[in-house]
């Protein structure tokens, strides 16, 4: 709607683009209705705003024509900003929109506040009858969240306000998970202790014959996600003391109990995920104690993963380089994975049926899956003289390109450019020749200096050189989400928190509304037998 600044060509919900002379004050925007449904005016609308004309769209099938007009944005025409409501810190506020009805010669003004970060609430568009369309919720804040800011034009990405490159450079992935999850980083003493409760819980569910039996009787031939997803929801099975369905709802409202559930997640991700890898692999699974033998320099998230799947002689750098992709993945907003733990979490259910809920939602090639899908393609491409047939195809829309384009960034994935460079040192300290390395990286090249990609604003996302270094490790391409699930479980847990600490404003069961296109009321006529 007016007062949204969104680019240009991107889908808008109920609204054409302000006219493009600068000024905001009086440019025209028009919506339709039609038995109470929203939908987008068409050409002759939005050429009609364009020009900054002020007449009414031409109505056709008795739909009602409204006039929408935002006024007085501090005068001045807004600027293309990031996606994220949390990051328009640019974005002039103070805003009216004037919402305007005609019905024969009757007119009705409505005026509607933008608040801060040009933000309009739905609640205020109900009171006048209009809902929103936003297929995807492309252009839909569902909550407010102090956890994480991005801001896709510019490339950046911030926890807790902190640089990404930042975060990776000078910390530990269980210090980020602490971060995120209390908005603070961790004293010594805090670090010491998430990690010895970390430890104990990978220690006691790597002991869960219960859970070992669901994994084995999966066999080595299941996806490791498919395995994962039913791994966690078996876990939950065996702590019905943490099922406020058993013990009560008032259980999660304890902020201590919250914060203890932190390393239960992590550490049981670790046990899980370490099984998992063990059952698809054929080999033992080197049990946890609750103090592992492991050098103070290997003790990370990462360090006891590896020592869990029996790699505990990689060199330190190849540990560090993979607490770091675990840095990097731990949270990235209102992903599809993330937006379903907070919607499973709205409607009051267990912990662990939530993360199993977030872990599907992550297993898909758009989501999660997006890392083994580049794998595949680099292979497929197989040598550098290939690829300016691959990108032709690409252009032909006869191929896709995977690990480029990001529905958050319009410019280079800040996780992208730092994962290219851990990449070349991992290859390069395991000694390892993969010929796939040096095809993303020419193909990088090409697509960087390719107009067609440059003007869709196409870049190398998270995904691009993140399956490159975890084969290097030593992992299958189909366990590459699992990985990438290890991680995210602290943005997972952070928002879980968040959320179920929130004031009963935004705290409410999830229930999006549909626009419904199906038959209206008519008579069932019984077939005749």
């Amino acid at each position: 709607l007016a007062g949204k600044s969104d680019a240009e060509g991107r889908e808008k919900v109920c609204a054409q683009r302000a006219a493009s002379d600068g000024s905001t004050e009086g440019a025209g925007k028009r919506v339709q209705k039609r038995g109470g449904g929203w939908e987008r005016a068409g050409a002759e609308a939005r050429a009609r705003a364009r020009g900054g004309e002020s007449g009414r769209a031409r109505a056709a099938d008795g739909m009602e024509v409204v006039e929408c007009r935002a006024e007085a944005l501090c005068g001045a025409r807004r600027q293309e900003t990031g996606r994220s409501a949390a990051g328009a810190e640019s974005r002039p506020t103070g805003a009216q929109l004037t919402l305007s009805s005609r019905e024969g010669s009757a007119r009705e003004d409505v005026q509607v506040a933008v608040e801060k970060g040009g933000v309009l609430r739905a609640a205020d568009l109900a009171k006048v009858g209009i809902l929103s369309y936003d297929p995807g919720y492309t252009n839909t804040a569902c909550c407010t969240s102090s956890i994480t800011y991005i801001d896709g034009d510019r490339g950046i990405l911030r926890y807790r306000g902190y640089d990404i490159s930042e975060v990776a450079a000078q910390t530990s992935f269980l210090d980020v998970a602490w971060l995120l999850f209390h908005g603070e980083l961790p004293s010594a003493e805090q670090h010491g202790e998430l990690w010895n409760a970390t430890v104990q819980e990978c220690a006691e569910v790597s002991a869960l014959r219960q859970v070992k039996d669901v994994v084995s009787a999966l066999g080595p031939s299941a996806h490791p996600m498919g395995a994962l997803a039913s791994a966690v929801a078996a876990w939950g099975t065996t702590r019905p003391q943490h099922n406020p369905a058993l013990v009560g709802s008032a259980l999660y409202e304890d902020a201590n109990f919250r914060a203890s559930m932190l390393a239960r997640a992590v550490g049981g991700f670790v046990s899980l995920a370490a099984m998992i890898f063990c059952e698809t692999h054929g080999v033992e699974q080197v049990e946890s104690r609750r103090r592992p033998t492991l050098p103070p320099s290997h003790r990370s998230v990462a360090g006891l993963f590896l020592h869990s799947v029996g790699m505990q002689k990689v060199p330190l750098s190849v540990v560090r380089a993979l607490d770091v992709l675990l840095v990097l993945h731990a949270d990235h907003e209102l992903n599809c994975s993330t937006a379903t733990m907070r919607q499973l979490a709205s409607s009051g259910v267990d912990l662990y049926s939530a993360l199993s809920g977030a872990v599907c939602a992550l297993y898909g090639p758009l989501h999660g899956g997006a890392t083994e899908a580049v794998l595949k393609m680099l292979a497929k491409i197989g040598d550098a003289s290939n690829i300016p047939e691959f990108v032709s195809r690409v252009k032909r829309r006869e191929a896709k390109m995977m690990g480029f384009g990001h529905r958050v960034y319009k410019n280079y994935d800040p996780r992208a450019k730092l994962i290219r460079g851990i990449a070349h040192q991992v290859l390069r300290d395991l000694r390892v020749d993969n010929p796939l390395l040096e095809v993303a990286s020419a193909l990088e090249k090409v697509a960087l200096g390719d107009e067609f990609f440059a003007e869709r604003k196409l870049y190398p996302n998270v995904d691009f050189y993140s399956g490159i270094i975890y084969s290097a490790i030593g992992f299958k391409p189909e366990f590459f989400p699992v990985l990438f699930a290890l991680g995210r479980v602290s943005g997972w847990m952070a928002h879980w928190n968040e959320f179920l600490q929130d004031s009963a404003r935004e705290r409410k069961i999830a229930r999006p509304r549909q626009l419904y296109t199906g038959p209206q009321l008519r008579p069932l006529l019984a077939p005749k037998l």
